[in-house]
């Protein structure tokens, strides 16, 4: 049995924010891995050949969040512009409103009048129940299910209402080396100061008592420490068998309930390199009206309705995201399920034969994030019962047993990277405050 004073399951950015602060501060800590890698849902590809720093997970910097870029600042890491327009593709052609949704004033005032919280799916029929709606209620759904990778059916009205009146137009970056370079900061000053990582480290059970609690790995070693840490992604709290789930002992029935009462999407981001800039070429500013150098997103009907380049970089590599419901329902799809799909999307979209397309392909990567055992989804979102929820798993267990994640986090920028980084840093500082 290995002992210290805090023992933390799992290495993602908010396990190795609390360690890199509880080490900090002088705690012995001990991290524990179920994967063969550090950092959860970021994960940046450094292939020397092809997709060189490329982002299968966590991509972008949304405006001004201050922990994250702090952080950055500390660990000397540079951030670069993410930039482009937003383009729409429906009914077989490009938008001149650049995917403006129709009535959208309309629905925000009417969510200012919301006064009982329901699903967001609720409050659409029950408002913009005519024909004449249509296009909003599948504008607003699409955009749920793609930028919140959230339910309609499910996702709390208030907490949209919430985001969408605190969304503002400050510019978006990427972190440059990678979002990876945060991750590779917070562990490597976790070492520095004596703390330990321990990766292909998947916890089975925890057993916690008021003085104490441990953690038994696959392999049946056994780690004990005064204080626990659970980092793990609210996907894998949910689950109740199969690889990655764990069990506490003795069970922590109310936690159970309220991980089932905080939303928690489905993902599939896809990585396409092409030997050239396709979507920049000539026949696509016809076929557009548009200047397509500074094309940044894509919105469409299309089997992968999303997609977005790495402007202002000229690269040839081009991103697509299926989120929500959809993205559930591919649960088991294989990459090449998932390659002709998106292909076919890119097809229609920039008008090109898909046999054209895959001659011109350099590579394909495919992160089914809800069909990784470790991860099991995307990032959270409310539902109505998700504030209370939030409240129960974010006081200790006999100031023994705590959770941290991004889940956790009730601000703007719910469901990023700087959600799960103030949840660690806020849980390092509830340890380090006890007596």
């Amino acid at each position: 049995m290995k002992n210290c004073d805090v023992l933390i399951v799992g290495a993602g950015a908010a396990g190795l924010m609390a360690a890199y602060k509880l080490s900090a501060a002088g705690r012995s800590v001990i991290v524990l891995e179920a994967r063969d890698r550090m950092g959860g849902r970021i994960h940046t590809l450094k292939n020397e050949l092809f997709f060189k720093e490329a982002e299968r997970g966590a991509e972008f910097i949304h405006g001004d969040l201050p922990v994250t870029l702090d952080l950055l600042k500390t660990a000397n890491t540079e951030v670069m512009p993410a930039a482009g327009d937003m383009w729409r593709f429906a009914n077989g052609e490009f938008d001149a409103d650049n995917g403006v949704t129709p009535d959208w004033g309309l629905l925000m005032e009417r969510l200012d009048n919301l006064k009982e919280d329901c699903s967001i799916n609720e409050f659409l029929q029950r408002e913009f129940a005519g024909d004449e709606y249509k296009a909003l209620r599948n504008s607003v759904r699409r955009f749920v299910a793609g930028y919140d990778s959230a339910d309609p059916e499910n996702a709390s009205a208030f907490a949209l209402r919430k985001e969408w009146q605190n969304e503002d137009n400050d510019a978006q970056h990427r972190v440059k080396g990678g979002y990876s370079a945060i991750i590779d900061f917070l562990a490597d000053e976790c070492k520095a100061k004596g703390g330990e990582i321990y990766l292909n480290s998947v916890v089975t059970d925890i057993y916690h008592e008021p003085h104490g609690a441990q953690a038994v790995v696959a392999s049946g070693d056994v780690y004990y420490a005064r204080h626990l840490v659970v980092a793990l992604p609210l996907g894998v709290l949910k689950a109740t068998s199969g690889e990655g789930s764990v069990k506490f002992h003795p069970l922590l029935a109310q936690h159970t309930n309220a991980f089932h009462d905080i939303g928690f999407g489905s993902i599939i981001k896809i990585l396409l390199e092409f030997n050239t800039l396709f979507w920049e070429g000539e026949d696509i500013a016809r076929l557009s009206g548009k200047d397509p150098q500074q094309m940044g997103f894509i919105l469409s009907d299309e089997a992968i309705p999303t997609w977005w380049t790495q402007n202002p970089q000229r690269s040839p590599v081009i991103t697509g995201w299926l989120g929500g419901a959809p993205a559930a329902e591919k649960l088991h799809a294989t990459g090449e399920e998932l390659l002709e799909l998106a292909l076919q999307s890119l097809a229609n979209i920039f008008k090109k034969d898909k046999e054209e397309l895959r001659d011109k392909l350099v590579a394909f990567n495919c992160a089914n994030w809800t069909a990784d055992p470790f991860t099991r989804g995307s990032y959270a979102y409310d539902m109505v019962p998700s504030a209370n929820a939030r409240n129960v798993l974010s006081e200790p267990v006999d100031n023994t047993l705590f959770f941290a994640g991004e889940y956790l986090y009730d601000g703007p920028a719910m469901g990023t990277v700087e959600a799960a980084l103030t949840s660690g840093q806020d849980i390092a500082r509830r340890i380090i405050d006890l007596k």
